[in-house]
């Protein structure tokens, strides 16, 4: 029987993959037959780690380390893969969060901090999205073949967070960039598509959420009473990358355990 989510050889990268959910992404596209699978990471360590359980596993993967704040970086990291591997067929934008070392600030009240807090976290949320997009998208058209473009975003870009007010703006913007990008490369047969996330086990979670009491307080507004695995989110990315799904595009899937409704 054939495998519906089979990524018949495409070339993907995955940023931000060295741990939590982009580890689990770069996983699943191995065991789907990517023909490479592009484990980016800030810390190169992080991503040989995450290559290191492909290749053990019979997948084929390279680790590539960028910032991805940094176009020029992205570029050349692009550039790489391509040289070496082919061009680039599925993008996963999974870099995240509140930038590559965050501050004590980044949890203060925005009003009472200013651009050099704000920015770090619109820079990884927005930038990185972007940066990461405009490399890849030229090599994307010149295959003339299906491509596939995914953006993990969050619920806070959809739903709100109270606190989280420039990652919100960050994540809904990358979600409005992606609405943007569907409608220019359709003609391309290239989908672009967000996954909006909400609180997912991650060892990142772990360390920042290590509060029972209070834990127990944000599952409460869970109907499935518990945090997301990364497979969870793996899965549905898995599917918009394959050819499962070559009629879907400029929407955002919410995998957040009934967190919040999309209509």
């Amino acid at each position: 029987m054939s495998d519906i989510l089979d990524l018949a050889g495409r070339v993907a990268l995955v940023t931000g993959a060295g741990q939590g959910v982009g580890r689990r992404i770069a996983l699943h596209f191995a065991a789907h037959n990517a023909g490479c699978v592009a484990v980016n990471d800030y810390y190169l360590d992080r991503a040989q780690s995450v290559v290191d359980e492909i290749t053990g596993l019979g997948g084929k993967a390279v680790a590539v380390q960028a910032d991805v704040t940094d176009l020029g970086a992205v570029k050349s990291m692009v550039k790489e893969i391509a040289d070496a591997y082919g061009r680039v067929g599925v993008l996963v934008n999974n870099a995240g969060n509140q930038g590559i070392h965050p501050r004590p600030a980044a949890r203060q009240p925005f009003w009472e901090t200013g651009p050099e807090t704000w920015n770090k976290t619109i820079g990884v949320n927005l930038y990185g999205v972007i940066n990461c997009a405009s490399a890849v998208i030229p090599g994307m058209i010149a295959r003339q073949a299906p491509g596939r473009i995914i953006t993990i975003i969050s619920d806070a870009g959809r739903w709100g967070d109270a606190g989280l007010e420039t990652y919100a703006a960050a994540k809904a913007g990358a979600a409005g960039f992606m609405r943007s990008v569907a409608r220019t490369l359709g003609r391309y047969q290239i989908t672009a598509n967000s996954v909006a996330i909400a609180a997912t086990a991650t060892e990142t979670n772990a360390r920042v959420n290590s509060n029972p009491e209070l834990d127990k307080k944000i599952l409460e507004k869970y109907i499935i009473r518990r945090r997301g695995d990364p497979v969870d989110v793996a899965n549905m990315v898995l599917f918009l990358a394959s050819d499962a799904s070559p009629w879907i595009t400029g929407q955002t899937y919410p995998v957040n355990g009934g967190f919040s409704f999309a209509l």
